[in-house]
């Protein structure tokens, strides 16, 4: 065998290896930037605060604005598209995200970090399925923070002491609202709270809050005859009569328990829809400081 065919042989060898080790962070696009796509909302602002203005990255949410948590949620045409020109998805994981084999299956190079794989974050169950509603503890939300940065680093390692660098940033900021929030919510005279759905228990557990009951056992659903009365024995029972419903669903439910005890209706965000925008980077403080203020009016 010729030298020079030798020569050839080990080029296109070469090219084969590193088009391999490449495909998990290729770019379609022609901009040569990495491209990480977030599953829903409150993945998606602690990437961007992670990743949000590192140069020659780019992040984007996959869901629309309204979406809301990912219970049953179907993928569309538009989100296999970004999903195609992705090299990272961040996804909250525990369930969360019930397409994710799917994806998987469909996109077999398509690095995927799970959000909650974190030693540090002990899931809660609703019933016999595992409660994906983690972020709402701010503690297992820095634990997240902390988790994404790691796997980011790993997958990206170009831009990692940038990602290390938002990342602490980010975490002080969290670190700084959670003395904030204990320091408001810790001596409250009232505990019992009725909450939506079942989306708080962990926010409940950090602020020693105790759900005594839920409007709606799954979002989107009403309450059966039953287990509208078993409410409204509870909210009976209460000596602080209120309940919290979420701006992402209907209130109806909540109206009808209120009619029939005289509770007060307030408004707790589970933080999960609004405009995926850089400029919307600290919504998640924002909306966790407008609950604190809500809960101690409510339970003062």
């Amino acid at each position: 065998m010729g030298k020079g065919v030798i020569v050839k042989k080990i080029f296109l060898l070469a090219l084969v290896v590193v088009s391999i080790f490449f495909a998990g962070c290729s770019n379609s696009g022609d901009d040569g930037k990495i491209k990480i796509v977030t599953s829903f909302y409150p993945v998606y602002l602690d990437v961007i605060n992670i990743a949000g203005n590192v140069e020659g990255v780019e992040v984007m949410n996959l869901t629309q604005p309204q979406t809301g948590c990912l219970h049953d949620y179907q993928l569309t045409t538009d989100d296999m598209k970004k999903l195609e020109r992705a090299n990272i998805f961040v996804v909250n994981g525990l369930g969360m995200e019930n397409f994710l084999e799917k994806i998987k299956s469909e996109r077999t190079n398509l690095k995927i970090i799970d959000a909650s794989d974190s030693d540090e974050i002990f899931t809660l169950k609703d019933g016999d399925e595992i409660n994906p509603h983690v972020w709402l503890s701010i503690t297992y939300n820095m634990n997240q923070v902390k988790a994404i940065t790691s796997q980011l680093c790993l997958a990206d390692p170009d831009h990692a002491a940038e990602y290390k660098k938002n990342a602490l940033e980010y975490l002080n900021k969290l670190s700084a609202l959670r003395d904030e929030m204990h320091f408001a919510l810790d001596n409250l005279p009232n505990k019992d709270i009725v909450t939506f759905h079942e989306a708080f228990p962990y926010f409940a557990a950090e602020f020693k809050l105790n759900i005594v009951g839920v409007v709606e056992r799954e979002p989107g659903t009403e309450p059966t005859p039953g287990e509208l009365t078993e409410t409204i024995g509870k909210v009976n029972e209460m000596p602080a009569k209120v309940l919290f419903v979420e701006p992402q669903y209907s209130p109806k439910a909540a109206e009808t328990i209120s009619r029939e005890t005289g509770a007060k209706i307030f408004t707790l965000d589970p933080i999960v829809t609004g405009d995926a925008k850089p400029e919307n980077a600290d919504a998640y403080i924002e909306g966790m400081k407008k609950n604190k203020d809500t809960l101690v009016e409510a339970l003062q």
